[in-house]
């Protein structure tokens, strides 16, 4: 399997940029304070999320994310482009179910070091506008509504009231379609279907 490592790619910064949406810069600040804090989670938890009870945690020798760079790399790589497991797997060397376990691991760290530098994103637009140092009014104006669809000229007979179950509004009955219809129990049809198998 290959495996994707940031000592490749530290020298090629527009590869870096493209993968993670951090320049090397912003990547190598936040890599002490990522370490820290996956350090202080595997300290008390296990990789597969049990309480450590015996051993501290060590990196063995085939981890297939040895340096805390890698591992910032791989979640920030995953939360950018969103690839399957799979796919994320193969690109730092490892299976599917590998790559599950570290993504779900480094997640929770990444929430925790954001929230710790307070680079978090704002959940509400009071914590948005306390961020900025506005008034809510001020960010409301900044947030950009997202675009609600335009009501139909006649709702359908057959179509719930939106008040009832908005999701189920939007979901009235298509057109009959121009599309001629196949009728594949003719005779020709049967014909060429049985000498297609042969």
């Amino acid at each position: 399997m290959g495996s994707l490592r940031f000592a490749d790619l530290q020298t090629r910064p527009t590869e870096v940029l493209d993968l993670t949406s951090l320049t090397v810069d912003e990547f190598q600040q936040l890599v002490p304070p990522f370490e820290a804090g996956f350090q202080a989670h595997m300290a008390q938890w296990r990789f597969d999320g049990q309480p450590r009870t015996a051993r501290r945690y060590t990196t063995y020798k085939h981890c297939p994310l040895p340096t805390p760079e890698d591992r910032l790399l791989f979640i920030l790589t995953y939360l950018k482009t969103y690839p399957l497991q799979v796919v994320q797997g193969r690109l730092f060397g490892m299976d599917q179910s590998k790559a599950n376990q570290w993504i779900h691991l480094l997640l929770g760290v990444l929430k925790a070091t954001l929230r710790a530098l307070g680079d978090a994103p704002s959940r509400s637009l009071q914590e948005l506008a306390q961020r900025l140092g506005v008034t809510e009014a001020e960010a409301a104006a900044l947030v950009v509504p997202t675009a609600e669809p335009s009501p139909p000229a006649e709702p359908p007979a057959a179509a719930p009231s939106p008040a009832a179950s908005p999701l189920l509004a939007t979901m009235g009955r298509n057109g009959a379609s121009r599309a001629p219809r196949t009728r594949l129990s003719r005779r020709a049809v049967i014909v060429a279907r049985k000498n297609a198998i042969r």
